[in-house]
């Protein structure tokens, strides 16, 4: 016969086990978040929720307070490589998912609003798509946006990756492209992940090379764009073009 006997780990007058203090503090957040919306909250309060999915059993403020500290922003730690996020006490594959997640959802959204709309009448949708897609990028590339005649996007691509301080540009070869997808516009987009937007006397050269070619062949070039992590800077808007 079995006789249930009587837990000897704990007194019969113990007290249930506490519930972790971060429950209570997740709990706070999504409420805030949801009456007061995300602009109430500050950049290591979103990460913390973004983190909550990856990381259910631990108190996650302390690692985005280190994620910040390490790289600067909201925006800098989502499109931080992943080397250097593996380099964070804390953080494994399934936050790097999470995060790198984050800024996908991000770059197809302002691909999206780049897409469906008309490119001069929506120029701050097509400079938050550069600096989302390239910003924080560590070397620097050559990205080309193509136009059809209502500039409406029909072609997005990188057609160079270089260094952390070059990439080569072969100026036919971006009109060839174009005359390949039957272009009658582009945008030149790079980035300088030093950070600063500042163009170089090479930039501009190679800007005027390009438009020279183009011209003739009923090409336009809208704009190049330079992003880097301090803004952004349009060599039309600068006239230097």
């Amino acid at each position: 016969m079995l006789v249930p006997m009587a837990d000897k780990s704990l007194p019969a007058d113990a007290p249930p086990p506490e519930t972790p203090h971060y429950h209570g503090h997740r709990q706070r957040l999504r409420e805030r978040f949801h009456s007061a919306g995300p602009d109430a909250l500050n950049d290591y309060e979103l990460l913390e929720m973004v983190l909550f999915a990856a990381l259910p059993r631990r108190d996650i403020k302390p690692l985005a307070k280190a994620l910040l500290k390490m790289f600067g922003s909201f925006a800098e730690v989502i499109h931080a490589p992943e080397p250097r996020l593996r380099e964070i006490d804390g953080i494994g594959e399934a936050s790097i998912t999470q995060l790198k997640l984050i800024a996908a959802a991000a770059h197809r959204i302002a691909k999206g609003e780049v897409k469906h709309k008309h490119a001069l009448s929506s120029w701050q949708e097509v400079i938050t798509y550069c600096r989302t897609s390239m910003a924080f990028a560590e070397k620097e590339q050559l990205r080309l946006l193509f136009f059809d005649k209502r500039n409406q996007l029909i072609a997005d691509e990188v057609q160079q990756t270089g260094t952390v301080d070059h990439t080569p540009v072969y100026p036919r070869e971006v009109i060839k492209r174009a005359l390949e997808l039957s272009a009658t516009a582009i945008i030149l987009v790079h980035n300088h992940p030093s950070g600063d937007p500042t163009p170089s006397q090479a930039d501009i050269r190679m800007t005027k090379t390009i438009v020279d070619i183009a011209k003739p062949l009923g090409i336009t070039v809208h704009d190049h764009i330079i992003v880097g992590r301090n803004g952004h800077i349009s060599l039309k808007g600068s006239g230097l073009m």
